[in-house]
């Protein structure tokens, strides 16, 4: 005789599934990555190679031989994972270093939670906060980007936008000083400049993000109160003096905020559930990352601002508890 476990109600089906939602965030980023390997060329292309095998193969082995689990690697989470990884290094970045981060985000982040749905820190941001902490050289220099038709030249090597601006206002200059070694606005937006894989162009990035609201992949609540946050506090000092803050504009296009406002501070498992708060994290977010960037030691503050509010999402979940089907507004819940 069957037997079937049957939960409390309501029973809601639909046709979404760890699978189709990870595919669709790997089709949400193909623009960036497009972008990345036509400015960085191979050297894109082997980083993205290396953090993808390389954080399947760590899942598979780990599941197969450590905790003698069935395999998961088809769900497109390490996949999902891997990309990141990718988007969040140089692409100079040595290849032994690029499978440690994997090992890293898979075995260290993921699988020693329990897997995917188990994890409290996004994957990808625990191995760039390591690497970045373990290898500050090689993950700090930053190579210029150069269109994919000039081959295999010498990798040309500099600061990024908010590495010039941090480096020069901390030695005193203006920011009036410092446009002549800033990019034109448009090549923020079209991925001319220095930084990461993930970095370059805002348009991409938008793209993809508007492409996984529109699938319903993600919701609008953290990524526009992370950038809303990070627009306003960073206008106030702006407005407060100009020359020695950059303008909110600069803050949101350069750097890794478009990057970790859409795909990595909405990952599903370690962001809250309820829509109160998404903007209570988005808001938390935006603000560390305002700080570190101003205030800090390092010249971008994402990485930190998300793994730190990954910290406090069950307290805020605590805080934020959805309302229980059937139960009225403003009626006391029987405990």
């Amino acid at each position: 005789m069957n037997m079937f476990t049957v939960s409390g109600s309501p029973h809601i089906q639909g046709d979404e599934s760890t699978k189709k939602i990870m595919y669709g965030v790997v089709i949400a980023m193909a623009p960036a990555m497009l972008v990345s390997i036509y400015y960085f060329g191979l050297d894109a292309v082997r980083v993205l190679l290396l953090a993808t095998v390389s954080c399947l193969v760590f899942e598979w082995i780990i599941q197969k031989y450590l905790i003698k689990e069935p395999s998961t690697i088809a769900d497109g989470s390490a996949l999902v994972t891997g990309i990141l990884l990718a988007f969040n290094v140089p692409t100079n970045l040595p290849g032994w270093m690029v499978v440690i981060g994997a090992l890293v985000a898979i075995g260290m982040a993921k699988m020693s939670f329990g897997g995917l749905g188990k994890n409290i820190f996004n994957p990808a941001l625990v191995a760039r906060v390591f690497l970045l902490i373990s290898f500050p050289v090689q993950m700090t220099s930053w190579p210029k980007p150069k269109a994919i038709t000039e081959g295999l030249a010498d990798v040309i090597t500099g600061p990024t936008p908010l590495g010039i601006v941090k480096e020069g206002l901390d030695a005193g200059k203006s920011m009036t000083e410092l446009q002549s070694d800033l990019p034109p606005f448009i090549d923020y937006l079209t991925g001319q400049m220095g930084g990461s894989m993930g970095e370059v162009s805002a348009i991409a990035l938008i793209l993809g993000g508007l492409y996984m609201i529109w699938k319903k992949i993600i919701t609008w609540e953290i990524p526009v109160s992370v950038l809303l946050t990070v627009f306003v506090f960073s206008g106030i000092l702006w407005l407060i003096d100009p020359q020695y803050n950059a303008d909110p504009m600069f803050h949101l296009v350069t750097g890794g905020l478009l990057l970790g406002a859409i795909y990595m501070a909405t990952d599903m498992v370690t962001s809250p559930m309820t829509k109160g708060g998404q903007l209570v994290f988005g808001f938390g977010v935006g603000l560390l990352t305002i700080l570190i960037r101003i205030w800090g030691a390092y010249p971008e503050g994402v990485s930190f601002a998300i793994l730190l509010m990954n910290a406090v999402v069950p307290l805020i979940n605590k805080g934020f508890k959805p309302r229980r089907f059937g139960i009225k507004p403003n009626v006391a819940v029987p405990k």
